[in-house]
């Protein structure tokens, strides 16, 4: 078996939400944990800081594990999804898993994984645990995959549990209000493991709180820093995970974890550099300024069109693709009426089809063409575009990953 046959086998046999949405979503933990258990639990023989959120959770992990790398730890970096490639998933400081690892984990292991039925995901989790334990990093930063109750990532003990924020995202799968997400959001929480909250929301800090009552710890909402703190991950949204990203720091310090405060700074200053993370707000080219952004929810959206709004600019021209299982008509209704759409399809099975993109957003007056895929629409935008123009590109992680 070579890599890309492993791949293969990764994405083609196996069921996986990227490409075939809920029906990958498995609804329990008791597949990683028998996985896990043949594998002789790597999942304990590491520190942890496990990560949630609507929002930011990916952003947030990257800051925190290029602070921790800053400080001269050796630490393990769990996200998803990749852009890519399948490695950009498991890195340790900043490099990621081999080719080779990757291989022979899936060769050892195939037939045993197989019976146990496994998903992707779930064959990503376990790859990732047996790494970080067999490598023997110091700490590991570990984002859920979707939600956090039921989500395989959750058979750990963090030393810490990190919510960035909640809104309404994968409503099909995890509930159609706030309440309920925050309810899955919430299982994250574990007996004497500090909570730390990128937001205070009102609605349904009850939950966190009552929940961490149950298990003997406490909430701690990530504050305003005195002085402002820059990121080179760009972009006025990640001004909030920052702060949630001091305040684990903060956490982890008190837990006596040695970190200066220079490489609290450094770290923030170079999360990209350290970490190799992509696809927030990430300028492409100056003239005329080309951004893509994975945002893909109501909030997203609002965060990067809000950000658009501080650009001195002459014409928006919006490279637009969703995939069809959102609420895309909240979505719709945020966008700008002035700008011109580009509007394509992304090469996954639950991408929406552009025409329909374009049918739909016209009960909005949001018009302009339609394309089959993301190059051909960016390609017409750039010949449409001036020097004082914009080109921005987002609605889809999986649209994004296509121009990168």
């Amino acid at each position: 078996m070579n890599y890309s046959e492993a791949i293969n086998y990764l994405f083609q046999k196996l069921p996986i939400f990227q490409r075939s949405g809920s029906i990958a979503y498995k609804k329990d933990i008791g597949n990683i944990t028998k996985a896990c258990e043949i594998l002789k639990n790597p999942h304990l023989k590491f520190k942890s800081v496990h990560i949630a959120g609507t929002n930011g959770k990916g952003s947030t992990a990257h800051m925190i594990a290029s602070i921790l790398y800053e400080s001269k730890y050796k630490v393990g970096l769990y996200t998803s999804p990749h852009l890519k490639d399948f490695r950009e998933r498991i890195k340790i400081n900043g490099v990621e898993i081999s080719k080779n690892y990757v291989i022979n984990f899936i060769k050892k292991n195939l037939s045993v994984f197989e019976h146990v039925k496994m998903s992707f995901f779930e064959m990503t989790v376990a790859l990732a645990f047996d790494y970080f334990a067999k490598k023997k990093v110091d700490i590991a930063i570990i984002e859920t995959g979707l939600g956090g109750r039921l989500d395989s990532t959750n058979i750990i003990t963090p030393e810490l549990s990190v919510i960035t924020n909640i809104s309404l995202d994968h409503t099909n799968l995890l509930g159609d209000s706030i309440e309920k997400i925050a309810y899955e959001k919430a299982g994250i929480i574990k007996k004497n493991v500090p909570v730390i909250l990128g937001r205070k929301q009102d609605k349904i800090k009850e939950i966190f709180e009552i929940k961490a009552q149950k298990n003997n710890t406490s909430v701690n909402y990530a504050k305003k820093t005195k002085f402002e703190i820059f990121s080179d991950l760009e972009g006025s949204y990640q001004k909030e995970n920052i702060r949630t990203s001091i305040a684990t720091i903060k956490e982890l310090k008190n837990k006596g974890w040695i970190i200066k405060d220079k490489d609290i700074v450094s770290g923030l200053k170079k999360s990209i550099v350290n970490t190799g993370f992509r696809g927030r707000w990430e300028i492409l080219k100056k003239s005329p300024l080309t951004i893509c952004d994975t945002a893909h929810n109501e909030e997203g959206i609002k965060n990067v069109i809000k950000q658009i709004s501080k650009i001195k600019h002459k014409n928006l021209h919006f490279v637009l693709g969703m995939v069809n299982d959102k609420n895309i008509y909240k979505i719709l209704s945020l966008l700008p009426k002035n700008a011109k759409y580009y509007f394509c399809t992304p090469s996954i099975e639950r991408g929406l089809n552009e025409e329909i993109l374009q049918q739909k957003s016209a009960k909005f007056n949001l018009n302009g063409k339609c394309f089959k895929n993301v190059k051909l629409a960016l390609l017409s935008a750039k010949k449409n575009a001036n020097k004082e123009d914009i080109i921005f590109i987002s609605g889809s992680t999986f649209l994004v990953a296509e121009i990168l």
